[in-house]
């Protein structure tokens, strides 16, 4: 062989900026160990309304565990009222565990507990006397969540901060405002800016509303984007969260940003040449797919991973108490923890 065939196969330099923290947070690893514990506590089938979190992985490998997926309580068969019906991450309406209870059914709520904050300052608001407003995103099941909390017609939603603008309340005077949890506080700024221009007595939660995985992971992604030439968020497209860290790396500084949900996804042409390349994934999404796609990226380049870390996570949310005693391994989470 000589030197031009060896110059010719050899693979050109990358550097790739993995970010920490990335992917699961305490909240979407619980919903999933509940859904694992409750197949091991009880037995397949167990159903789950809803997508348990917003990535088609994770809820086909809960399937092939014997996790069956429902959009309504109704779909679950009369001989199986007494399997578990779990409830997605995201929170539900309190129309769902009354309907649950009025058809005998037994439930796990695996909502996040940062949700159901969000879900008690908005009664909280409610019960001092203020109607809510709450920022996000229409049809997202958090803000559906969110909104079933509390009597129809005293919750309104504020997307945008032309929204704010034009938002006209029956009683300027009493306001009180929550936020989805998975937006940027980039994005909700200018909102709550607005609503507090135009609504001096607006009231704040008792508590920061986003949640600290979302701040955390755009905060990563800050710190890793400029510079970069591509940057891939592994996650769904139905995740707000990801949709908000391609956003993010946009804002911050990369040439581009994709949301990636495999590395069979990866379009190499369109990819190009490049020498630095930015990861980070969403909060529904598996490390095992943050590492198939740096494996994709070693093939055809001689990659350096260097670490873009700017917290340390350490929260852990507490399975609900039916499951508590049962055992889990590290082989019962492998299918997304590799």
């Amino acid at each position: 062989m000589n030197i031009h065939t060896e110059q010719h196969l050899a693979k050109p330099p990358l550097t790739i900026r993995l970010c920490g923290p990335r992917g699961f947070c305490a909240g979407v690893d619980r919903a999933i160990q509940i859904v694992v514990l409750a197949l091991k506590a009880y037995g397949a089938p167990v159903y789950v309304r809803h997508e348990i979190v917003h990535n088609r992985y994770v809820v086909e490998g809960l399937e092939a565990k014997g996790a069956v997926f429902v959009e309504e309580l109704d779909e679950i068969p009369p001989e199986h009222r007494n399997q578990p019906v779990v409830f997605s991450a995201h929170g539900v309406p309190k129309s769902v565990p009354a309907d649950a209870q009025a058809r005998n059914l037994f439930y796990l709520d695996a909502t996040c507990p940062l949700v159901s904050k969000v879900h008690k300052q908005a009664m909280r608001h409610q019960r001092l006397g203020r109607h809510v407003i709450l920022i996000g995103h229409a049809g997202h099941p958090e803000v559906i969540g969110t909104m079933g909390q509390l009597p129809e017609g005293s919750v309104s939603l504020v997307e945008t901060v032309e929204d704010a603008e034009v938002y006209l309340p029956e009683d300027p005077d009493n306001l009180g405002f929550v936020t989805q949890t998975t937006l940027s506080v980039d994005d909700t700024a200018g909102v709550i800016a607005k609503l507090q221009e135009r609504f001096p007595n607006l009231q704040a939660p008792a508590a920061d509303s986003i949640c600290y995985a979302t701040t955390n992971r755009q905060d990563a992604v800050k710190e890793a984007a400029p510079g970069c030439d591509i940057f891939i968020v592994v996650g769904a497209p139905n995740s707000s969260n990801s949709k908000r860290l391609v956003e993010v790396a946009l804002r911050a500084g990369a040439q581009r940003s994709l949301l990636v949900q495999r590395a069979s996804e990866l379009d190499w042409d369109e990819i190009g040449p490049i020498s630095t390349l930015g990861i980070s994934a969403g909060a529904s999404a598996p490390e095992v797919i943050v590492d198939e796609i740096i494996g994709a990226f070693r093939e055809r380049y001689d990659a350096t991973v260097e670490l873009a870390i700017t917290a340390e996570e350490t929260e852990n949310f507490l399975v609900n108490r039916e499951l508590r005693g049962v055992p889990l391994t590290r082989e019962d989470m492998a299918f997304v923890n590799g």
